[in-house]
């Protein structure tokens, strides 16, 4: 069997992915050992305040995934890592694209857009949740950088704009239209005391509790940082523009264009299915009627602006 020679910087990136699992994996031995330092128990299915802290010093018992649940990720983790240094191709290059979307997803980036801000404001937050998902992005960003490494090498890039199919066009815009109508069109109207969607009593507890620069954010970020889906399919999104000084007409990187729209739309994808999976959870227990879901349909919504007291 011929040995296949791993480049230096796929050596690298794996070196620090293994530090990352290594070192995960032995917190969370330590938590099912007993020890704390470090832990939260926080549920991002059922939070209330996404700018707020959500930690527990004292758990008698440790949630599976929190402990044996999260080792045997690890695991699987490593044997990703292994398998695409020993043996690259495209199914381990496949797999650490896989596993740096897992991690991504489960470090739920959509908060971190709204506690982040708000802890550097002097907000009450949680350092160990903060710090947790801070470090999930980090892991999800070294298996990223892992399978372009080892993935196949690419020619050099054509220089110019090259125009992209109109289908591929139509799924863009459907991409960046989807956060505007159904996110920041509603928050807008409850900023501006509308009750679309909401009670009159759920409209009160925002205006009582939601800042005006907050509202503001928390309705115009998440359809911006949509636009950014939106540069893969423009011309903006191959070559700097002329109004960028010292860069107009140069080719935009590719990491520069695919790696904060793909941010994006884990992103938003996971607070979709988030928001979904809630919904059906709460139908299948009861605590919501089909009959509720129309006359609150964006209560979903509601459990994102900081002081709703929405379940």
């Amino acid at each position: 069997m011929a040995v296949v020679e791993v480049p230096t910087r796929t050596r690298q990136w794996a070196l620090a992915c293994a530090v990352f699992v290594v070192t995960a994996m032995a917190q969370r031995l330590y938590w099912i050992a007993g020890g704390r330092w470090g832990y939260t128990a926080c549920d991002r299915t059922d939070l209330v305040d996404p700018a707020g802290g959500c930690g527990a010093d004292q758990v008698v018992a440790l949630p599976f995934w929190s402990g044996w649940g999260a080792v045997g990720v690890g695991v699987a983790l490593a044997v990703v890592l292994a398998c695409t240094v020993r043996m690259p191709g495209s199914w381990t290059t496949t797999g650490s694209w896989a596993a740096a979307a897992l991690l991504l997803v489960v470090a739920f980036p959509l908060h971190l857009l709204f506690e982040i801000p708000a802890a550097l404001a002097g907000r009450p937050s949680d350092w160990r949740d903060l710090g947790a998902r801070l470090a999930l992005v980090a892991g999800g960003v070294l298996f990223a950088g892992l399978a372009n490494t080892s993935g196949p090498r690419r020619g050099p890039v054509a220089v110019g704009y090259r125009p992209v199919p109109r289908w591929t066009r139509r799924w863009a815009y459907v991409a960046v239209a989807l956060p505007v109508v159904g996110w920041a069109v509603p928050h807008a109207l409850w900023v501006l005391g509308v009750p679309v969607g909401i009670s009159e009593r759920e409209l009160n507890d925002i205006e009582q509790n939601l800042s005006t620069p907050t509202g503001v954010a928390i309705t115009l970020v998440p359809p911006l940082a949509g636009l950014l889906v939106l540069g893969l399919v423009r011309r903006w999104g191959q070559q700097f523009p002329r109004w960028v000084p010292g860069l107009h007409g140069r080719q935009v990187p590719r990491r520069l264009a695919v790696i904060p729209a793909g941010v994006v739309a884990l992103t938003l994808v996971t607070y979709g299915v988030l928001s979904i999976a809630v919904l059906v959870g709460e139908l299948l227990t009861g605590d919501t009627r089909w009959s509720d879901v129309w006359d609150g349909w964006a209560d979903a919504a509601m459990t994102d602006l900081p002081g709703s007291e929405h379940p």
